[in-house]
C-alpha cells in the first residue's frame, strides 16, 4: 500500500483543516489506519486512529473534542478534521496503516507510512 497525504497548510489560531490520505496499490480495506504528528525536535506522536469498518475511533488527549477521524473505504482515502486549531498543533502529520492491536497508538503497530503533509498554526 502506497499512502500519499495532502492538505496541510498555514492556518491562523482558531482555523480548521482537512486532511487526506489516499491509498493505491491495493485496498486499504482491512487496514487499521491512523493519524501520528512530529513536531520539530519531538519524536513522532499518535493523534487518531479508526479501524477498519470506522466503526471505532480513537483519539489522543491533546486533540480530543477537535478533531475528527474518518475514512472511505470506497476511495481508499481517511481524513482527519482539525478544528480549533492550537499553535501546539503544528508539526509533519504521516497516515499509516496496519493491523488492529494492543499496541494500535504505537508507531511499531503500522506497516506503511504516508510521506507526511505540514500543519503550521500561527498564533
Amino acid at each position: 500500500v502506497q499512502l500519499q497525504a495532502s492538505g496541510g497548510g498555514l492556518v491562523q489560531a482558531g482555523g480548521s483543516l482537512r486532511l487526506s490520505c489516499v491509498g493505491s496499490g491495493r485496498t486499504f480495506v482491512g487496514y487499521l489506519m491512523a493519524w501520528f504528528r512530529q513536531a520539530p525536535g519531538e519524536e513522532r506522536e499518535f493523534v487518531a486512529l479508526i479501524n477498519w469498518s470506522g466503526g471505532t475511533t480513537d483519539y489522543a488527549d491533546p486533540v480530543k473534542g477537535r478533531f475528527t477521524i474518518s475514512r472511505d473505504n470506497a476511495r481508499n482515502t481517511v481524513y482527519l478534521q482539525m478544528n480549533s486549531l492550537k499553535p501546539e498543533d503544528t508539526a509533519v502529520y504521516y497516515c499509516a496503516a496496519g493491523y488492529w492491536s494492543d499496541s494500535k497508538r504505537l508507531t511499531g503497530t503500522y506497516t506503511y507510512w504516508g510521506q507526511g503533509t505540514l500543519v503550521t498554526v500561527s498564533s
